[in-house]
């Protein structure tokens, strides 16, 4: 079986930016409001945790339902875990998801400095020091068989992009623009050298690309 290397529902900008500077434990993207940029995703009718009926149906829809099913383990920057800095403080933050994180499978953060395992309901966060390729390697042993998602932030999407360690990606890019912030990129033309890529603009105003290798 293949092991693919995939990023999924990833979101940004017009102009790219995925993230805002200056994140806060009460401004997880900084400024920028994920309710705008995700919305596309929050307002489906399988997003995860939905409680109330109803909801758009469609290619968004699939696409939220699709994000679980083939996963096998997750790699993550620091500050998608947390936004704290240097050396970990013991005050019992366990990530922004509560008590059922909604990953189920081994989660690897990556941070230069090293903590134990932390198990949260069926999820367990590994956090280790490594480059992009050692990473991986340990989430695919991890992952028996099935796929990696690389889940952001912004940097570690591009870390694993730079190194050429990416199969598939779906970004997701919402009719609006920051001007500042961490950018994925300038425009998703830039990754045709290597990727091919198709881009289809749903109902929401909402710009999917879809890129695969060459």
């Amino acid at each position: 079986m293949n092991q693919r290397v995939r990023v999924q529902n990833f979101g940004v900008s017009r102009d790219g930016i995925g993230a805002g500077q200056e994140q806060t434990l009460e401004r997880p993207f900084g400024h920028v409001d994920p309710g705008e940029l995700m919305g596309w995703a929050l307002d489906t009718a399988h997003f995860p945790g939905r409680s109330e009926p109803g909801g758009s149906r469609g290619l968004e829809d699939y696409l939220t339902r699709d994000f679980a099913p083939g996963i096998g383990a997750e790699i993550m920057g620091r500050h998608k875990f947390g936004p704290q800095r240097g050396p970990w403080p013991d005050d019992g933050w366990t990530g922004w998801w509560g008590d059922e994180p909604p990953f189920h499978t081994p989660v690897f953060v990556l941070t230069h400095h090293e903590r134990p395992p932390l198990s949260v309901g069926e999820t367990t966060f590994h956090f280790i020091d490594a480059a992009p390729a050692e990473a991986l390697e340990q989430a695919k042993a991890a992952a028996g068989g099935l796929d990696v998602r690389i889940g952001g932030g912004v940097t570690t999407v591009r870390e694993f992009l730079d190194a050429d360690l990416v199969d598939e990606m779906h970004v997701a890019i919402a009719p609006l623009e920051y001007g500042s912030g961490l950018r994925l990129w300038d425009r998703p033309e830039d990754l045709e050298d290597r990727f091919h890529l198709e881009q289809i603009t749903a109902p929401s105003g909402v710009r999917h690309c879809f890129f695969w290798r060459r």
